[in-house]
């Protein structure tokens, strides 16, 4: 999808501002002798940004805008290196409120709704983010954070929730236990927003029917503000975003060249009018694609499909490349097994072993299960995995992110 000139002049307005606050990466543009692009084809020449640049600039090196007008900032969730710092200005705040209230538009939800917030506070972007878009449409923020599975169900019931905001791991643990307990009666809830991680077909299936929902997708990143960027319609033909914040690419990830639409790729974005710390060409390994045409919904927003995974998922075992949707496809296939499904891989005896659980319930034969599972993976992936089912509820629930793939080789 190529740049409108209404972008492009965005971009050179971002680009202007970067250089002359002198931030990391205004210098990095400033070195590259870069100023401003005036066609497409000067933009594709820009250099990407990559997590790797904005670590470097740690604490507050991608500041742009004077200090005195930096109110907030916001730290990545990642687990490995220095943190990325990503500060806001008052107006970053209320664009992003503004986008993120769009979403819940989008999802059908009104101010008369009561929104159920599970995900974190703090420095993650997610559950402030939740918050801001609901105040933003004028609805009732029930602000818990993750955790306390027993006060979250009692308010649940006491203040009548109508929309449950959360990972999709923490969705299926409630969902669970609202089963387990018997009241699902009781739970007010009509929708589900569901963001932070991808999440399997099978799982969507098994949340919505569980929970009796509609379940709407999510997408956002903290570099990019949070949480809001883009959401799917009541069609789900794909996640629209929001074009007059962001421009979005499709690059193949091995050459970094643009893909033409509705190739799959990952996604690159360029925030357009962000002060705190504008990005451009920012790499966000996240693998999809841009959906062609008008949506049935009428929106003119862009769509963008379902995340497929990252680009730095892959494993690499017994010399073969394996992604864990290939997996996760594989598994889809048997209805005898649960959403749920964990990959474990080691290295022993001078051998690497992928060891793969998966649950289902007590009134099937887990050795012909497992040996079924077994051989279909390897007719997809070239080696044969050792399959272990087990029942309905071993396989750990989180509250936040499920780790579904555990490499031990390097533990």
């Amino acid at each position: 999808m190529q740049i409108t000139p209404k972008q492009l002049e965005q971009v050179n307005d971002r680009i202007k501002a970067l250089v002359s606050s002198g931030s990391f990466y205004g210098k990095k543009l400033a070195e590259a002798g870069i100023t401003q692009v005036n066609s497409y084809e000067e933009f594709l020449n820009l250099p990407f940004s990559e997590k790797a640049d904005l670590r470097d600039a740690y604490p507050l090196g991608l500041m742009t805008a004077p200090e005195e007008k930096i109110v907030r900032i916001h730290s990545s969730s990642g687990t490995t290196g220095k943190p990325v710092i990503i500060p806001y200005t008052q107006k970053d705040v209320d664009d992003w409120a503004i986008m993120f209230a769009r979403c819940y538009e989008v999802a059908g939800i009104t101010e008369k709704d009561r929104i159920h917030i599970t995900p974190g506070y703090g420095l993650w972007t997610a559950g402030i983010g939740f918050q801001a878009g609901c105040e933003r449409l004028g609805a009732m923020a029930i602000p818990m954070g993750p955790g306390n599975t027993e006060k979250q169900l009692e308010m649940m019931q006491a203040m009548g929730s109508t929309v449950l905001c959360a990972t999709s791991s923490y969705a299926l643990m409630l969902a669970e236990e609202i089963a387990k307990r018997g009241i699902r009666d009781k739970i007010r809830l009509k929708k589900g927003v569901i963001g932070s991680e991808r999440w399997s077909a099978k799982m969507r299936e098994r949340i919505a029917n569980e929970l009796g929902i509609e379940l709407y997708d999510i997408y956002g990143l903290t570099e990019i503000y949070g949480p809001g960027i883009g959401i799917n319609c009541e069609h789900n033909t794909g996640m629209h975003y929001w074009d007059d914040y962001l421009y979005l690419e499709i690059i193949d990830p091995e050459t970094g060249e643009p893909v033409p639409d509705g190739e799959k790729g990952e996604i690159v974005i360029t925030t357009l009018v962000k002060e705190g710390a504008p990005l451009i060409r920012y790499r966000t390994h996240d693998l999809s694609r841009i959906i062609p045409g008008e949506c049935p919904c009428g929106r003119h927003y862009p769509r963008i499909d379902v995340i497929d995974g990252r680009t730095d998922d892959m494993m690499k075992i017994k010399g073969v490349n394996v992604f864990p949707k290939q997996i996760e496809e594989v598994l889809a296939t048997f209805t005898e097994i649960s959403s749920e499904y964990q990959i474990r891989i080691s290295h022993l005896d001078g051998k690497d072993t992928m060891r793969i659980y998966v649950e289902s319930t007590g009134d099937v034969d887990f050795a012909a299960l497992s040996k079924a599972i077994a051989d279909r993976v390897k007719s997809r992936i070239g080696f044969t995995p050792i399959v272990k089912v087990v029942e309905i509820g071993i396989l750990p629930r989180s509250e936040k992110k499920s780790k579904r793939v555990i490499d031990e080789r390097y533990d």
